[in-house]
């Protein structure tokens, strides 16, 4: 019994929640970067999409990560489109001629449940993958 597409499914899952990991961690870190509110950081996330074919590996705008394994799907990191939050800072060496200063509009309560459900998703996937390779190493043990 061939037990690799079980191995690239627990994979691509643990590339996945890897990626959704990383993305959120970096929106938390940016959360309260001031910056001119034409340069603010924007939020980002993890989105995967089914992979055409032909478009696998191109620049398209979209960052195409092929999930290990699994070929119909990619991972991608977009931009959220959310307005950046103005605050009044006349002080501030970016402020505006207002005096406005943009912070990203990053949810920081969503960002902590995204690691938190992140987390805990890959760690099933290391126990699928963990449960494959017992089953596959029984079979061998069996078949001697």
């Amino acid at each position: 019994m061939d037990y690799t597409q079980a191995f690239a499914i627990s994979s691509a899952g643990m590339t996945f929640e890897r990626t959704r990991l990383e993305v959120a961690a970096m929106n938390l870190a940016q959360a309260n970067t001031a910056a001119p509110l034409d340069a603010v950081y924007r939020p980002r996330r993890v989105v995967v999409q089914p992979a055409q074919r032909h478009t696998i590996g191109a620049a398209d705008g979209f960052n195409a990560l092929i999930a290990h394994g699994l070929d119909g799907l990619a991972l991608g990191i977009e931009i959220v489109d959310r307005p950046a939050r103005r605050v009044l800072e006349p002080g501030h060496p970016q402020a505006d001629a207002q005096g406005f200063i943009g912070y990203p509009n990053v949810d920081v309560t969503g960002e902590m449940v995204a690691i938190m459900t992140a987390t805990r998703s890959y760690e099933a996937n290391v126990a699928a993958m963990n449960a494959a390779r017992h089953l596959a190493l029984k079979c061998l043990e069996i078949g001697s």
